[in-house]
């Protein structure tokens, strides 16, 4: 351990906390039950985030039930929750936006696009704060956009549009040359190539069928660009959003033959997996009392923030952005204020990379609502943008300038408009092909994190803000790892990595109670540190709550006093770096010094040397007198797979013991061990 400088101040309560989520309709009540919050707790996780589910499956979120729609008459328009509450709110619901455009969503995925739905009544409709009249400048820079992904290339020559109210004055068409335009790789060359005959300049509106080129042209993606709003409007409403943004109701792409008959290759229906896919740049958060997605629930602001849970400590807290308005959002937290919480920051939005999302749309979105909250909160610490994982580098189409980096975009975005931006937040969710087999990919954790972590810092997010990591889990989809041991190894490798690299705090997802799925049709599992068993009462301790304890407990001390972390290396003898075994060093308040070390060798027991070099001091040295050990490995944990009524054999503490300091120590495999004690004085 290298202890001359310390790489990070973190305090226990912060570094190490945990998130709570929307799910299932009366499940809330159920997962936070007295006896589960209490389990919940004794884990020793700290401080809380509150996730928004509603922001990932393209709704708008009713944080409070009571409220005031902008057509009351009606029951239906843009929606404010009300800044008061005869009681506390103990549930919440989504409410699906009826103007919808993507066919896929981010939560339980069982929506559809209006633009390829059959129906000529349904229409998408963009987001209207992205007009000018709200954001202050032209759209031509950043149109709007549909992108049609007919699932494998076709030959195209024809484009068929039935314009909904407001339709784009000026309109281009453009087709991807390569395979995938949502999924971008720096070593390719693909982009978006206009069409023979690609723009229309004075459009109409209407039924429109445009010949794009005299030949076919093979193409999978076909894109259509927007610019200038007709601001017309089909709505008696006198609502000015109403008439902002641009409106499609129906699209087709084809071909049309020798006889001038057109041949649509898109599908049209009203279901998520029969549909042609469509991707939108936004979308309208207009909605229907009738829309309520009773099926999924929030629990209730106060619920949550009353509770136990909540431990009394600022709570992490979000704001819709993207399918929501800015009206609701100063609502929320002029209601959280009025009640007194204590707020650790509100973050703005939720994964708006995965909602295929434009870094400056969302961006311009990010900008009004965070200017109207600085102004009702004017020491609050505002931020997000809660991006998902990704590989290496969270790109984007190129913009003008050929810059294809998402977050470069988005801060350059932010800073041009003085927006302000007090902390940044990403998740962590490395592994999608939770079907592989365990051993490799636990050799990535630190290597894929840091990854993210250096290309983010090359885009430039700023180093002297707090870097949130506000969801962690082994993968985003169910499956054995992630209640098996493996999950305590991934749980111990993040957090120690996020905080060496110099991350302030992490949340850890999968807090509440849960049961079982298989969702990918391989292993069933969860992420979850504590199971509710199908056929009885009994709550099951999994292994990422041994870890939590142990990390919380143990590795540091309980408390809100500054730990210094300290960079480990770890070495095969040889001078190479031993990708088995992770190790990380904490200075405690107590002056112990504690080592987390993981090895993720499921079959060989691994051997440890530990040494610290210390300022002024040419030698190394050890720890000294007794040391306290702290190991959890498959002698503590083990599981039964046993399809949806899976268990663990055996979920125990970690073992305790004491030891004269010896210059190494054995790590059984699989396993996460603290050594914890003192080093020598100078004299001694």
């Amino acid at each position: 351990m290298n202890a001359e400088h310390a790489v990070n101040i973190v305090r226990p309560q912060e570094a190490l906390g945990a998130g709570v989520d929307g799910h299932e309709r009366g499940e809330c009540e159920k997962m936070f039950s007295e006896r589960n919050v209490d389990a919940m707790l004794s884990a020793g996780l700290g401080a809380l985030t509150y996730r928004l589910r509603t922001e990932l499956a393209g709704a708008v979120w009713h944080w409070n039930p009571r409220g005031t729609w902008s057509d009351p008459e009606h029951q239906c328009g843009y929606w404010i929750s009300d800044e008061h509450s005869a009681g506390p709110i103990r549930v919440s619901y989504g409410y699906r936006l009826p103007r919808r455009g993507n066919t896929i969503d981010q939560a339980n995925d069982d929506g559809f696009s209006r633009i390829t739905d059959g129906d000529d009544v349904s229409f998408w409709k963009s987001n209207p704060y992205l007009d000018p009249q709200f954001i202050g400048e032209p759209t031509e820079p950043h149109p709007q956009w549909v992108v049609i992904d007919l699932g494998r290339a076709e030959p195209i020559d024809t484009i068929a549009i039935r314009w909904g109210m407001p339709y784009a004055k000026h309109v281009r068409f453009e087709y991807w040359t390569g395979n995938d335009a949502m999924h971008l790789h720096l070593d390719r060359s693909d982009k978006w190539e206009a069409f023979p005959r690609a723009d229309i300049d004075g459009n109409t509106g209407g039924d429109q069928r445009t010949r794009l080129s005299a030949k076919p042209v093979s193409a999978r993606f076909v894109r259509v660009l927007m610019n200038r709003s007709s601001h017309t409007s089909s709505s008696a409403s006198g609502d000015p959003r109403d008439s902002c943004g641009f409106a499609i109701r129906e699209i087709s792409v084809g071909t049309t033959d020798a006889r001038g008959e057109f041949h649509d290759v898109v599908r049209h229906a009203p279901d998520r997996h029969a549909q042609t896919v469509i991707y939108v740049s936004s979308t309208d958060p207009w909605h229907r009392a009738a829309d309520i997605d009773d099926r999924i629930e929030q629990p209730g602001l106060d619920f949550i923030l009353q509770s136990k849970l909540s431990k009394g400590l600022p709570v992490l807290v979000p704001v819709g952005v993207f399918y929501d308005t800015p009206e609701n959002g100063a609502a929320e937290i002029k209601y959280l204020l009025s009640r007194g919480y204590p707020i650790a920051g509100i973050e703005l939005g939720e994964e708006p990379d995965g909602q295929w999302s434009s870094p400056e749309h969302f961006a311009a979105l990010y900008a009004l609502v965070a200017r109207r909250l600085r102004e009702i909160a004017p020491h609050a610490k505002l931020g997000g943008p809660s991006l998902q994982n990704f590989e290496s580098h969270l790109l984007t189409w190129p913009d003008a300038a050929g810059n294809r980096f998402w977050m470069q975009r988005f801060l350059d975005y932010l800073r041009r408009h003085s927006a302000p931006f007090d902390f940044f937040s990403f998740e962590y969710y490395p592994f999608d092909d939770i079907c592989d087999a365990a051993p490799p990919q636990l050799l990535q954790i630190r290597s894929r994190l840091e990854a993210m972590i250096t290309s983010l810092r090359a885009d430039g997010v700023p180093q002297n803000i707090p870097w949130l990591l506000t969801e962690y889990g082994y993968s985003v989809f169910a499956g054995r790892h992630e209640v098996d041991i493996e999950g305590a190894l991934f749980q111990a490798d993040t957090v120690g990595s996020f905080l060496t690299l110099g991350g302030a705090a992490t949340y850890l997802y999968g807090y509440e109670p849960n049961y079982l799925v298989d969702e990918l049709k391989c292993s069933w599992g969860n992420l979850m540190m504590l199971q509710l068993a199908p056929a009885s009462e009994k709550l099951n301790r999994l292994s990422t709550y041994h870890s939590s304890a142990l990390l919380a407990r143990e590795w540091f001390e309980p408390g809100d006093k500054p730990h210094a972390v300290f960079p480990v290396g770890v070495s095969d003898g040889g001078g190479a770096m031993a990708p088995e075994v992770s190790a990380y060093g904490l200075r405690r308040p107590d002056n112990e010094w504690a080592l987390l070390a993981i090895n993720k060798d499921a079959k060989r027991t691994a051997t440890l040397r530990v040494q610290f070099k210390l300022p002024q001091r040419d030698a190394l040295v050890s720890f000294s007198g007794e040391v306290e050990r702290f190991e959890f490995s498959r002698a503590q944990y083990s599981w039964i797979d046993d399809g949806p009524n899976g268990r663990p054999a055996r979920s125990t503490p970690p073992a305790h013991s004491r030891q004269r300091a010896a210059p190494t120590y054995a790590l059984p495999p699989y396993s996460i061990t603290v050594l914890r004690g003192r080093i020598p004085a100078p004299n001694e």
